[in-house]
C-alpha cells in the first residue's frame, strides 16, 4: 500500500497542475490545513531537479501568503474562524502558551517556531489575535518560511540522487521517520 501511494505521489509531482496543487497545499497549510506541502515538494523536486529552487521559492511565497490569511484570521476573524481552527486542532492551551511567548519574544518566537515543524496555522493565527505588527510579522515570516523550505531544497540539491534512492529502498522507514517528525511537531505545539 505504501509503495503504491509513493508511486502515485511521483506520477502526480509530474503532472502539469502539479505546481498549482502544491501552491494550494502550501498556502492552505499557514492558515487551516493539516497536511505539509513537503508531501509534493519533496517528490516535485526529485522529479525534475532543474525546476527545484523554482519550486521552492514557489512553495515558500505560497506559505506566506497562506500565513498573511492565516494573520487576517487571528486578527478580523478570531472569534468565528480563528477559534473555530484552533479548537479543531485542539490547539487551546498552546493558543495560550503561544499568546505569552509573542508577548515575551515577539518577532524571535514567530522566526524560531516558523522553520520548525510544528503546524505554521498556529502561529499565524496567534500573531493576528496578538495584533504582532503586519510588517514584523511578513518579514519574520519570509525569514521563517523560506528558510524552512530552503533547507529542504539544500539537501535536495546536493543529496537528491540519494534521497530518492534511500526512499525507494527504504520507503517504510522514511515513512516512520516523516510521521515522526509530523506527530513530534503536533505534540511539540500541545505541550510547548
Amino acid at each position: 500500500m505504501l509503495r503504491s501511494l509513493y508511486n502515485r505521489i511521483q506520477r502526480l509531482s509530474v503532472r502539469r497542475d502539479a505546481v498549482w496543487w502544491m501552491s494550494a497545499v502550501s498556502f492552505a497549510e499557514s492558515s487551516f490545513f493539516p497536511l505539509p506541502p513537503d508531501v509534493m515538494l519533496i517528490p516535485m523536486c526529485l522529479a525534475q531537479p532543474k525546476k527545484l529552487w523554482f519550486y521552492t521559492n514557489l512553495c515558500a511565497l505560497a506559505s506566506l501568503l497562506g500565513g498573511v490569511f492565516g494573520y487576517a484570521l487571528g486578527f478580523y476573524l478570531f472569534e468565528s474562524l480563528g477559534r473555530l481552527i484552533i479548537d479543531l486542532y485542539d490547539a487551546q492551551d498552546s493558543f495560550l502558551r503561544f499568546q505569552e511567548m509573542f508577548a515575551a519574544y515577539g518577532p524571535w518566537f514567530l522566526i524560531l517556531k516558523g522553520v520548525t515543524p510544528i503546524p505554521y496555522k498556529l502561529l499565524t493565527i496567534t500573531a493576528g489575535f496578538a495584533h504582532l505588527d503586519l510588517t514584523v510579522f511578513v518579514l519574520c515570516s519570509i525569514i521563517a518560511r523560506f528558510s524552512r523550505f530552503y533547507m529542504i531544497a539544500v539537501l535536495l540539491h546536493f543529496y537528491g540522487e540519494q534521497v530518492q534512492a534511500i526512499i525507494e529502498k527504504r520507503l517504510m522507514l522514511v515513512t516512520t521517520l516523516l510521521l515522526v517528525v509530523v506527530v513530534g511537531g503536533l505534540l511539540s505545539f500541545k505541550f510547548v
